[in-house]
């Protein structure tokens, strides 16, 4: 993946990395609140882009009337254009039918698929993760997304000349990560680039993504152009007469008393020329701009909720010294800083198994956090390999007791009660049965009773320390045998076998013992008539 040269790319870029950290966590109205804005301003970015961009032809079809060579250059701008739009066209289909998809699936965006909460119009299926899987994941969406972005790429590329294609390379945009992903489906053969980017992820986290690959498509677009541009010689010729003021912040979603930041810059400038005379200022305070016409401001998140800031620029255009003046308001938001700690399975841990958790704290680095046990349930904790913990206790919590996982990281601490239960009782059954009639042939092919954990989560396996069988024939005294462990042995497979109809067959005192416990716990009887 190559790193964008240009301020404004590398700061998005910054803000999709930012984006794709938040989605391993517990997501709160507040962290959609945050996709929505970075989402608006991926909208705003593209819109500015397309605005720069449309000044570009001109200038190229102009300083390509120089030389006759030169018209080759001049007729790149037409299919470069028409792919990056059949490509940008292709994304905005997806997102209006994932909006759809999760809103009230009418076949087209509308009013349905919208709700409004407190005068806030939002999203209706924004949390829907099911919609992403089904249409990116399962109906292959996704990976024919991934198979048109590369082909755009590599098409982009095979368009300039054959010397300047490896520096074309480097410097058009990547929207595909395949180093990450790939990594992961090393030792995963059903792994792919959709399940990694868009499995089980809400829609309005997965909108951002698809505007970020939109914005590629505009970046790739203005590289080439300029590619182009330098081919012909307009780029010392060309000169902006319009702008607009970017604000691209390292993330839009801070922590109460993190460092909100930023990096200003007026999406025309041209990178590394002094002549234009740009200033900004934040709030009426005056900034450094750098070299590239970039400045970074930087405010202490302090109070929860959203905050406004404006942003006020002038450029002096290096051709006739006019100087143009804009100013825009831009926000962020503050939040608490909030800790996950739940169990992957139960909200209960059980004795005897590997009880899975999943713990998280916004905005910190898992190496930053420290989690162990305590409370009652002999509980002990570790930490497996994927950042995910395994927790295992010895006894059962009593009214009021309970075992405690607790974490802390820096300058902040938490805990959540568990209890703590053996493994529920199985269920006895001789092949699929508790009970009733059952022929002479299928009762004597059994070779034993089971005993199966209905409906429990966890993979653990109880065994049979034994039972009592007593056959009561028609007319004739009842036969007994006691047989240990749960296959039939012995004086048990003698009695069974002489099974006939009009027999009846109880199981009584059931034993069995499941991990965990200290001895074995009764299961009941069975009872069976032969038919």
């Amino acid at each position: 993946m190559s790193i964008p040269k240009e301020p404004r790319q590398l700061m998005i870029n910054i803000m999709y990395l930012v984006l794709t950290a938040l989605l391993a966590l517990n997501v709160s109205a507040e962290v959609f609140n945050a996709f929505k804005i970075v989402d608006n301003g991926l909208i705003k970015s593209n819109e500015a882009m397309d605005d720069a961009n449309s000044k570009l032809p001109k200038a190229i079809a102009d300083g390509a009337k120089k030389k006759e060579s030169l018209a080759k250059y001049a007729d790149l701008v037409e299919p470069l254009q028409t792919q990056a739009e059949e490509t940008f066209n292709y994304i905005e289909s997806i997102i209006s039918e994932l909006i759809d998809e999760s809103g009230d699936r009418s076949g087209a965006v509308d009013e349905g698929d919208y709700v409004e909460v407190q005068g806030i119009k939002k999203l209706r299926g924004q949390k829907d993760f099911d919609a992403t899987t089904r249409l990116l994941v399962d109906n292959g969406k996704g990976e024919e997304l991934r198979g048109k972005l590369l082909a755009f790429r590599n098409s982009i590329i095979e368009l300039g000349d054959e010397e300047d294609r490896a520096s074309l390379s480097q410097n058009i945009p990547n929207s595909i990560d395949d180093q990450t992903w790939k990594f992961k489906a090393a030792n995963n053969d059903h792994y792919t680039w959709s399940k990694f980017n868009f499995g089980h992820m809400p829609v309005q986290a997965v909108l951002p993504i698809l505007r970020k690959f939109q914005n590629d498509i505009k970046s790739t677009e203005t590289e080439f152009l300029n590619y182009l541009s330098k081919k012909v010689g307009g780029v010392e010729d060309l000169v902006f007469d319009k702008f607009n003021i970017v604000s691209a912040p390292a993330k839009t979603y801070v922590i109460n008393g993190e460092e909100f930041k930023t990096d200003i810059f007026l999406s025309a400038s041209a990178s590394g020329d002094s002549k234009t005379g740009i200033n900004i200022k934040v709030n009426g305070r005056p900034l450094t701009v750098n070299s590239d016409g970039v400045a970074s401001f930087t405010s202490r998140a302090s109070g929860v909720g959203k905050k406004n800031y404006k942003v006020e620029a002038s450029v002096t255009n290096p051709a006739t010294g006019e100087v143009t003046s804009l100013s825009n308001d831009y926000e962020f938001e503050v939040g608490e800083r909030s800790a996950t700690i739940s169990a992957a399975k139960m909200n209960v841990f059980y004795i005897g198994v590997d009880n899975p958790v999943e713990v998280s704290v916004a905005g910190v680095p898992s190496n930053q956090v420290k989690v162990d046990m305590g409370g009652a349930g002999g509980g002990s904790i570790k930490k497996n390999g994927d950042g995910t913990y395994m927790v295992n206790v010895t006894r059962p919590t009593k009214v009021g007791d309970f075992a405690q996982v607790n974490l802390s990281a820096p300058g902040f601490s938490a805990g959540k009660d568990f209890r703590v239960k053996r493994i529920p009782d199985p269920v006895p059954k001789l092949s699929k049965s508790r009970g009733g009639v059952m022929s002479s042939g299928e009762f004597k092919v059994q070779g034993g009773v089971s005993a199966v954990l209905e409906g429990f989560d966890f993979d653990a396996k109880c065994t049979l320390a034994g039972y009592r069988v007593v056959r009561v024939p028609r007319r004739a005294d009842p036969e007994v045998a006691e047989n240990p462990g749960a296959k039939y042995r012995g004086e048990t497979s003698r009695i069974v076998n002489k099974a006939k109809p009009g027999d009846r067959f109880f199981f009584e005192n059931i034993k069995c013992k499941c991990p965990g416990d200290p001895a074995a716990r009764d299961l009941g009887t069975m009872s069976f008539s032969i038919k």
